[in-house]
């Protein structure tokens, strides 16, 4: 269950994914399976073979993108979605959902 994002916030992040650029997006998110997590931030790109090669950069298994029609993404959680938040410069999103 996702929560804490407003509209226009998802609006921009489709848009974004849709040209084809790397874009991130946190919101609020309770999952069973991950006891303790609150948040999770959605890394999407339309242009799955960028998204891929951005994953591997980062040290994360493409394997685990989600390929949702138009807006495929990976999904970051616990300690490395703050830092790769911090190493993109997204600070706003760290202090608005209490991760720094």
């Amino acid at each position: 269950m996702a929560f804490g994002l407003k509209r226009e916030e998802l609006r921009e992040w489709k848009a974004k994914v849709s040209s084809g650029e790397i874009a991130f997006i946190t919101h609020y998110w309770l999952e069973p399976r991950f006891p303790g997590i609150r948040t999770v931030t959605k890394v999407g790109c339309a242009d799955v073979d960028k998204l891929k090669r951005w994953c591997q950069v980062n040290g994360l298994d493409p394997s685990y993108i989600h390929y949702r029609e138009r807006y495929p993404h990976f999904d970051l959680i616990g300690r490395r979605q703050a830092e790769i938040l911090l190493q993109e410069g997204l600070t706003d999103q760290l202090k608005r959902f209490g991760m720094l």
